[in-house]
């Protein structure tokens, strides 16, 4: 939805765990080319550059690592590969408050997080800890979106699966904006499978259309921000007993 507006993207996929960004992209689990300057060069897909350890791994394969490989990893993924100007960064982290989010947070302090949360109560409380994680490390807060806001049916009709005004709350408590409220549709589920987006393939889908009005949203919430990526800080010192197989493979 952000290159429909005319913003140059790219995407990390930090959740190293549960890494999905290549299949809904449709990119499998493609090796990324490597410049003659050794930097590695993001896939694209849908004007978008992407980057996820999905693409450095046997397709599916589990990811077994603890801190210091994905502080280095991260690291990696963020001063190794050749994004080129962007406009934005869109990182997805893992549920939760763990080592990913911290080593993020001390990797790009000028970093803003987007909190998404389901309407239900148990998500909220998740997506608050995330919240709370980022104001102590002095991370800046961007909004709110709520996703899987009730399933829409073909022929219009709305179920609250999972309850009703949980992304409001969350945002009203956190003095935040709601940016946004994506209901589950057949067409995403289907097209997150197939790996096209939504918004590119059926813009009238109820789904797609609140993910642009997000979009949207974030544009108009940042209007001027500083380069991500100009200087990142040296990695830290626990990197210097980090497994030696830890680096990315590069082909």
């Amino acid at each position: 939805a952000l290159p429909a507006e005319g913003k140059s993207v790219g995407v990390l996929d930090a959740d190293v765990w549960g890494y999905s960004i290549p299949r809904m992209f449709g990119l499998g689990a493609e090796r990324p080319p490597v410049s003659a300057e050794r930097k590695i060069l993001p896939l694209e897909a849908q004007g978008v550059k992407v980057m996820s350890i999905g693409f450095f791994v046997p397709e599916d394969s589990a990811v077994v690592w603890r801190g210091p490989m994905l502080h280095k990893a991260l690291n990696q993924f963020l001063e190794d590969v050749e994004w080129g100007e962007l406009d934005y960064l869109l990182i997805d982290l893992p549920p939760g408050t763990g080592d990913v989010s911290m080593t993020l947070a001390q990797l790009l302090p000028q970093a803003q997080f987007l909190l998404v949360t389901t309407p239900q109560d148990t998500a909220q409380k998740v997506a608050r800890r995330a919240a709370e994680m980022a104001t102590k490390v002095n991370l800046g807060l961007l909004g709110v979106v709520e996703n899987m806001s009730g399933f829409s049916t073909p022929d219009g009709q709305r179920y609250a699966i999972f309850g009703d005004g949980g992304g409001q709350e969350l945002a009203d408590e956190l003095d935040l904006p709601l940016f946004g409220k994506v209901p589950l549709t057949m067409g995403l589920r289907e097209q997150a499978d197939a790996g096209v987006p939504i918004v590119s393939v059926n813009p009238d889908d109820a789904a797609a259309q609140a993910v642009r009005h997000v979009a949207r949203a974030v544009i108009a919430s940042t209007p001027e921000l500083p380069p991500l990526l100009a200087e990142l800080p040296p990695m830290l010192s626990v990197e210097q007993n980090a497994p030696k197989g830890a680096s990315l493979p590069m082909a």
